[in-house]
């Protein structure tokens, strides 16, 4: 693990007595358009230290939460493949220890490694994914993985039928034929808590969901998108179910002078980590 110089506010537990662990994976190896989200873990913990601990809208503390900041994987810029393993090996270890993950991105693609580890756990975990892109594709510019192909990379390993989109707004004729098909986009958050039950869920947010007026940076920002009010309180009508896992991906802190951007990831952050 890179050591770092501060943890993400007040997420200072012993690992071995922590029932969630934050873990920053500064990867954006195939970032197409603008890259930049390597750097999006150390800033979140940076911005972290403006907010307050207590989520009025919850009415609850993140003091009540025994959380881990184990700082970021140490990721070469070598393989692709290699890098993929390595996050997936890393998680595995986690997993195992019955530990609850939040993950901080990088980019999307490594949403892919997370699954893998967690269906040697979980074999009939479901998925469900904020977006303003499918991520559908099979391939990206002849390359299967890739933050633009992630979403079908992972419904070959736990079928499309465990899979709910939210927010998706860009993508290419055949994603939407397949979005259309299999149901896939906006389901009513009601139906989705029945369907899934207690069943284990992850979690993915891909932050470009919202709108570039209230996040500009990102990687691909993508007009017509959510309100940040809007994006929580869909998180909050999924809070009761059996959520084993999260990852919060594709800020790019560089693209936003004010840090608006940052902030508005890192408070997205504090109440999934006071709600799971």
């Amino acid at each position: 693990m890179n050591p770092i110089s501060n943890c993400f506010i007040e997420c200072n537990n012993n690992f071995n007595d922590s029932e969630i662990i934050i873990l920053g994976i500064p990867y954006d190896g195939t970032s197409s358009y603008r890259p930049g989200s390597r750097f999006a873990p150390d800033e979140i913990r940076k911005a972290s230290y403006a907010l307050e601990t207590f989520s009025p809208i919850q009415n609850k503390d993140l003091h009540d939460k025994k959380v881990c900041d184990i700082g970021d994987l140490e990721l070469s810029f070598g393989n692709k493949l290699d890098i993929l393993k390595k996050i997936e090996k890393e998680i595995e270890k986690f997993v195992y220890h019955d530990k609850k993950i939040l993950s901080i991105g990088g980019e999307h693609l490594i949403t892919l490694p997370i699954i893998k580890s967690y269906l040697k756990k979980y074999p009939d975990l479901f998925l469900i994914h904020f977006d303003a892109h499918a991520d559908l594709r099979d391939d990206y510019l002849g390359e299967k993985l890739s933050h633009a192909t992630v979403i079908r990379r992972i419904s070959e390993l736990i079928g499309l039928d465990k899979i709910f989109q939210y927010g998706i707004r860009s993508g290419t004729k055949e994603e939407f034929e397949i979005i259309r098909k299999n149901n896939l986009l906006n389901r009513g958050l009601d139906e989705v808590n029945r369907i899934i039950g207690n069943t284990p869920v992850y979690i993915t947010i891909d932050l470009d969901i919202l709108d570039p007026s209230v996040f500009p940076g990102t990687g691909t920002p993508e007009p017509g998108g959510i309100s940040f009010n809007s994006l929580m309180n869909k998180l909050y009508a999924l809070s009761d179910l059996n959520i084993v896992g999260c990852d919060v991906v594709e800020l790019a802190p560089d693209y936003d002078n004010s840090k608006v951007s940052t902030i508005v990831a890192t408070k997205i952050i504090r109440d999934i980590l006071i709600f799971v």
